[in-house]
């Protein structure tokens, strides 16, 4: 075995340990923080690249992994509970990115935050971020999956709400801690019944792992309610985790509010890490989820397609995630809102991808998307960082003159975002998801949702770069400060730490894509473990001209459109309405409004709650607490009784029973007081009563 199989652990580990060292670091030690933050991951992406060199030499053969006894709790080897680290071509993606990715974004982050009085303590979270998500990635124990999964949760609150003084990041830290919790539950009872069923959480353990043929074959043998094989149930359990974590409906409303803390935050939760568990989580137990029952003489075993329950479940949502989301971005001001939605609306083309099509082409979409998601986040806020820290686009336009590099490297992530033809890594992507959904056996209906979500994030990433970047600049040149001085808020460019890494991100952006063309598949036969070769005749071929050809013309319309409502005809004023509240039926509004749904949640749901809650204080202080009370108070009468009858009763009665035994003592004790003479004064009285008695009696 290779070295770096049995050093992979080393790869989360350098990130961790930098976070514990920072946190020891005093707040006039940032330099220190920043370099140790940075260090760390750029080794932690060194070993990343040998592992992926390692992978190639497999030549996606088999999957190495490095197991050891972590606890025994009962007697034998079936009480043995193992932990180990994964290496296989999804691992050895998933770490360069994460790594590759996660360092430029810490470097942006020294110019971003450098005024930042809690600059240490922003680097401490975010290198346990990212110590996280690598543990997620390299985990071949469930369990241990789902602690560096919590570890993302848990960073991910404290990132959110990184500015805590502000009500409304508060607000939306506890907002995605909790909602991604209600996806944590159901995960984890489907861990828990993932073992109760297979007796391991081991994903491959040499034959005996739980996404091995062996645990496969008896979970698809097995039905639960409603005729469901107890596979489909343990998987759609598991994807309620990642349905949380990648934002999908209905669990969403987290992710748009995380915006709330600083943009190196939200560029690292939107690209690199957070949602991407959520997907890299259904590709990992990708078998699970397309396992189904099959007999061959007698014999029940598991065979694989993409039809099954589990997958048409991820496939729709996928879907509705895609276009909701997009839709609601049409509407929105905020810079960074608009490219949190944008990321709900990928990451259900992802989920989309993964279900119509496998793990390569989910996994293909999410390493280019984590490029120019980066980049449009970084971007954003170097627009922000040289705007005086505004982040609405009607107070902006005309900015591309004083922010030359952010405004070029921004159009590439856009044009990479909306998927424009054969030069943006989108473009390859997205098609490869719609071209597995057209050929989805079980329905059409994705393919052409699919295609509306296209055009809409054409769309949408239009007016934004229209509104921001073209036009007449709409914000105040000057306006005041805190102390009623004159402030200069003409916008500037971003240091070199910032933009710097927006151009290594731009060239990603675009160079990424040929990695996956139908001529040169070479990520995707990585994935599946085959030998890629350069045929330039399949982009002739007719299923991928018609396509790409009508995907073309959705975001040349989209881009079209954006273009004339916005370039052409932009607004004068940053209070100017908006072209698109002229649509019919307050279609805007409900855009604007996100459909209201958090209205609706706050009505049902939050309501639901609150009352629940109200209700079981109401039962705790009057029915449980009464009866305790009640209780107490019986105890107290008794111990009254107790105490009344040992006082009144036996106490009484003994003492008065003491006190004749000692009357009577006291009267025997004079017969025996040792003086003669009062013996003999007895028996003379004795004598004379004996006489009188003889006397009557003999009288008779």
């Amino acid at each position: 075995m290779d070295w770096i199989v049995k050093n992979l652990w080393l790869i989360p580990v350098l990130p961790v340990l930098a976070a514990g060292f920072s946190a020891l670091t005093p707040q006039r030690g940032r330099k220190f923080s920043a370099s140790l933050a940075i260090g760390s991951m750029v080794i932690a992406f060194a070993l990343s690249v040998c592992a992926l060199v390692h992978a190639l030499g497999q030549h996606g053969e088999g999957k190495e992994v490095f197991n050891i006894a972590w606890f025994q709790f009962a007697a034998g080897a079936a009480g043995l509970f193992k932990i180990g680290w994964l290496l296989d071509p999804l691992t050895a993606v998933m770490l360069v990115m994460v790594t590759f990715v996660g360092t430029l974004i810490f470097i942006y982050s020294t110019g971003y935050m450098a005024h930042d009085a809690n600059f240490t303590r922003f680097f401490t979270f975010l290198s346990l971020f990212a110590g996280g998500m690598l543990g997620v990635v390299v985990a071949n124990n469930l369990l241990l999956l789902f602690m560096s999964w919590e570890i993302v949760g848990l960073t991910s609150y404290l990132l959110i709400g990184f500015w805590y003084h502000k009500p409304s990041a508060a607000a939306a830290a506890k907002k995605a801690f909790i909602t991604t919790r209600i996806g944590d539950v159901l995960f984890l009872l489907g861990i828990v019944w993932l073992y109760s069923q297979t007796g391991t959480l081991l994903f491959y353990d040499n034959g005996h792992g739980c996404l091995e043929q062996s645990a496969l074959a008896a979970l698809v043998a097995k039905t639960t309610i409603g005729g469901m094989a107890v596979s489909t149930v343990i998987g759609l359990l598991i994807f309620a985790g990642a349905v949380g974590k990648s934002g999908q409906v209905p669990l969403h409303v987290w992710l748009p509010d995380a915006m709330e803390g600083p943009t190196p935050v939200s560029a690292l939760i939107h690209a690199a890490t957070m949602v991407a568990a959520g997907v890299f989580l259904v590709a990992r137990v990708y078998p699970l989820m397309a396992a189904s029952g099959v007999e061959w003489a007698g014999v029940a075993s598991a065979q694989f397609s993409n039809d099954t329950t589990a997958l048409q479940v991820v496939t729709w949502i996928g879907a509705i995630t895609a276009v909701f989301a997009a839709s609601i971005a049409v509407a929105q001001n905020d810079i960074k809102r608009i490219l949190a939605y944008s990321t709900v609306s990928q990451l259900g083309y992802m989920m989309m991808g993964l279900g119509v099509g496998g793990v390569a082409v989910g996994m293909f979409h999410l390493i280019t998307h984590a490029f120019f998601k980066a980049l449009l986040f970084m971007g954003a806020g170097s627009v922000i960082h040289g705007c005086h820290e505004e982040q609405d686009i009607r107070k902006m336009g005309g900015i591309k003159k004083y922010m030359p590099v952010t405004f070029l490297t921004y159009a590439v992530g856009m044009l990479a975002l909306a998927g424009f033809p054969l030069f943006f890594s989108g473009f390859w992507s997205k098609d490869e998801i719609l071209h597995a959904a057209h050929g989805w056996p079980v329905s059409h209906i994705p393919f052409y949702l699919g295609l509306v979500g296209a055009f809409l994030t054409a769309f949408y990433m239009t007016r934004q770069v229209m509104l921001v970047f073209f036009g007449k600049n709409r914000a105040e040149a000057h306006a005041h400060d805190a102390h009623g001085k004159h402030t200069d808020h003409t916008p500037h460019e971003s240091p070199a730490a910032m933009t710097a890494p927006l151009a290594i991100l731009a060239v990603c952006a675009v160079a990424l894509g040929f990695l996956g063309t139908p001529a040169w598949p070479w990520f995707q036969d990585f994935l599946q473990g085959h030998h890629a070769e350069f045929v330039f005749a399949k982009l002739g071929e007719r299923s991928f001209l018609w396509l790409a050809c009508l995907s073309a013309s959705i975001v040349f319309g989209g881009i079209g459109i954006g273009i004339w409502l916005y370039g052409l005809k932009p607004p004068a004023k940053a209070d100017a309405p908006d072209v698109l509240e002229k649509l019919p039926l307050g279609m805007y509004s409900w855009l604007a409004n996100k459909y209201g749904i958090d209205e609706l949640y706050e009505m049902t749901v939050i309501r639901l709650n609150a009352w629940f809650a109200r209700v079981c204080d109401i039962l705790d202080e009057w029915v449980w607490g009464g009866l305790v009370a009640l209780v107490s108070w019986a105890v107290l009468g008794l111990a009254w009784v107790n105490r009344a009858f040992d006082d009144f009763v036996i106490n009484l009665g003994f003492d008065q029973g003491c006190g004749g035994v000692s009357r009577g003592g006291g009267l025997l004790s004079r017969l025996q007081d040792g003086k003669v003479q009062n013996y003999l004064r007895f028996i003379g009285g004795a004598l004379v009563a004996l006489a009188l008695f003889l006397i009557w009696g003999g009288g008779k």
